[in-house]
């Protein structure tokens, strides 16, 4: 067992088990007492690498994150502190292959419930080794000023409060981590605060005992006198009764051995503790507190009168001149978390992202206000959803049928289009899915199912202008640019598109009405007169009756429709559909197990 002290403000520690809240506390502890480095070095998360973000004061800093102890440690060779929060069924093997690191010299167990056995291990080889292990069942310890175990001292408010930023002259132990913030809080009021305060931990077998940490505290010169609170159960507080009269403790002693109201009931208790718990006179509060009494330790007559003890003892010391009360500093503001600032009303701050489609908080998401289990039971299909993330309204059922029927019909077009092609070469090569849908998507644009928007824009503007499908036509050909929605490679006037007569169909059995697409079949009229393949393709088909479904449903504003079309709406409907295809020539691909694609030599024009 150490003699001495064991942290100091430049100690560092490795957390095994990632767990925010502790780490960041022991980072704000840090600020507090105006540390230089963070206390933690490194946190060990078994099956993790990386870093985890944490603020140290105002900087945010990143803190490496080792997935085994044995890296953790040649990472860190300095960090010499090993804190544990694996749960009960981890912690001994963890702590054992801590202990084992030729750097690590004290060992913290949080777990409550380790098994004995192996917890007497753990103990037997600290021993052999001259290292410290505070716990198992331990909340930790406290350096005043410089550093602390994990939730120790609990709050931020609380440390200020018990003016742990700074150190003080007592060394003070005790078995309960719950306790301790209640005794830090005493001590701190009737004398100038704690050096050093140290939980062993509530078990049968704690890894330290009180007289191990009260016989430290009689070695470091800046303690000038011990608070020891016991409890009942054990024989750990007759140790230090033997070293006060082996004359091993000099500086004063004031302590109290809790559960004494264990003589009130009639049948044997077992308190809050493993360890809580009499097994005979010499195990109860109050042998112990007689003895520690008799070995001449200060003990009360009753937990009440321990703070007037404490006090006494204090200024006793003071005015012999054994201490002189430490001065008082003011420590700095640690910065609050913007989301507790937030919720308390403190500060405002601006959002980065708006979103008006889709809700994710509550018990279910919403799209457009509409809970997901609404969409279930009603019936909703992928018409609907569209309607909701797209247009922020539930459309009528005839628009939603031809939004699916436009997503059906324009799935797919064969293997040799460039987009399909595309994905296949790129399936071969052995890429992934999103790789080879992406290559494929890439392709769409003006020349290839990208012209949906244009053509929905163009005949729009021709129409609304009353211009003749003469007007309009030879209007483009003095700008240059090509009709959108008109023209096929394959199909003529003699042989449609059977897509398109599908979705005039439709349109003109269930649409109010069509007036977009009667004038796109004029301008394909004209445009037929000229040559035979220029007839209306599924782009113009889509684009002009997306136009009349806008105009005709009475649930969008001409501005709302001017920006629909200007946005690239209708284009994402394509987008959409096309991917169902491409994602099938994927599969397709990958099946068959096709192998890496190679262009024919004899399909390329090889020329200087």
């Amino acid at each position: 067992m150490a003699t001495g002290q064991l942290f100091s403000k430049t100690t560092q520690a490795l957390f095994y088990n990632y767990k925010p809240l502790p780490i960041q506390r022991m980072l704000d502890f840090d600020f507090l007492c105006g540390r230089e480095t963070p206390s933690v070095a490194g946190i060990i998360n078994p099956g993790a690498e990386g870093f985890q973000k944490l603020f140290f004061g105002q900087e945010e800093i990143a803190i490496p994150v080792h997935s085994a102890i044995d890296a953790a440690c040649a990472a860190h060779p300095t960090a010499d502190v090993f804190i544990n929060f694996a749960s009960f069924r981890s912690a001994a093997a963890s702590s054992m292959a801590a202990l084992k690191q030729p750097t690590i010299r004290v060992v913290a167990i949080i777990a409550e419930g380790v098994p004995e056995a192996d917890t007497k291990q753990l103990i037997a080889y600290a021993r052999a080794n001259n290292k410290v292990v505070i716990g198992p069942a331990t909340v930790g310890g406290i350096q005043a000023g410089a550093f602390k175990i994990g939730d120790t001292a609990g709050t931020i408010d609380n440390i200020i409060h018990c003016k742990l930023y700074r150190p003080g002259s007592v060394g003070f132990v005790s078995k309960s981590g719950g306790m301790s913030n209640e005794l830090y809080n005493t001590i701190a009021r009737v004398t100038d605060g704690i050096y050093e305060g140290i939980a062993i931990g509530g078990d049968v077998f704690p890894g330290s005992t009180l007289s191990d940490h009260v016989l430290r505290f009689n070695n470091i010169p800046q303690v000038k006198m011990i608070v020891v609170l016991g409890e009942l159960g054990g024989r750990d507080e007759y140790s230090l009764v033997e070293a006060l009269k082996q004359g091993k403790v000099t500086k004063p002693v004031v302590a109290w051995v809790s559960g004494t109201c264990a003589r009130l009931f009639k049948s044997e208790v077992q308190f809050g503790h493993a360890g809580a718990k009499s097994g005979g006179e010499m195990e109860s509060a109050q042998a112990k507190n007689q003895a520690l009494r008799d070995a001449g330790a200060v003990v009360p007559t009753s937990y009440e009168a321990f703070e007037t003890a404490i006090k006494e003892t204090f200024e006793k010391l003071v005015e012999a001149g054994k201490i002189t009360p430490v001065k008082e500093v003011t420590p700095p503001q640690i910065p609050e978390d913007l989301n507790t600032a937030i919720k308390s009303g403190k500060v405002r701050a601006p959002t980065h992202i708006i979103s008006t489609i889709s809700d994710d908080r509550g018990e279910e998401p919403c799209y457009a206000g509409v809970p997901m289990s609404s969409i279930v039971e009603r019936g909703y299909g992928v018409g609907d959803v569209i309607s909701l993330l797209w247009f922020k309204r539930s459309l009528p059922r005839y628009c939603t049928q031809f939004i699916e029927i436009c997503i059906m019909l324009c799935a797919d077009h064969g293997p040799c289009v460039s987009g399909a092609h595309n994905t296949i070469v790129t399936a071969r090569a052995g890429k992934d899915l999103v790789s080879s849908l992406v290559t494929g998507l890439l392709t769409i644009g003006p020349r290839f199912g990208g012209a949906i928007d244009d053509a929905a824009r163009y005949f729009k503007d021709a129409y609304d202008r009353n211009l003749t499908p003469y007007e309009f036509v030879e209007g483009m050909k003095k700008k240059g640019i090509r009709v959108p929605g008109i023209g096929h490679r394959i199909k003529r006037g003699d042989n449609r598109d059977k897509r398109v007569e599908l979705l005039q169909k439709f349109a003109r059995t269930h649409f109010p009405s069509v007036k977009y697409m009667e004038y796109a079949v004029q301008v394909e009229t004209y445009t037929l007169s000229k040559a035979n393949n220029l007839v209306l393709n599924v782009d113009g088909a889509i684009g002009s009756l997306f136009l009349d479904l806008l105009a005709g449903s009475g649930m969008f504003t001409k501005p709302e429709i001017d920006e629909i079309v200007e946005i690239g709406y209708l284009n994402g409907l394509f987008v959409l559909a096309r991917s169902i295809g491409l994602i099938g020539h994927t599969f397709d691909q990958k099946r068959l197990k096709q192998p890496l694609y190679r262009h024919p030599w004899e399909d390329v024009l090889y020329t200087k």
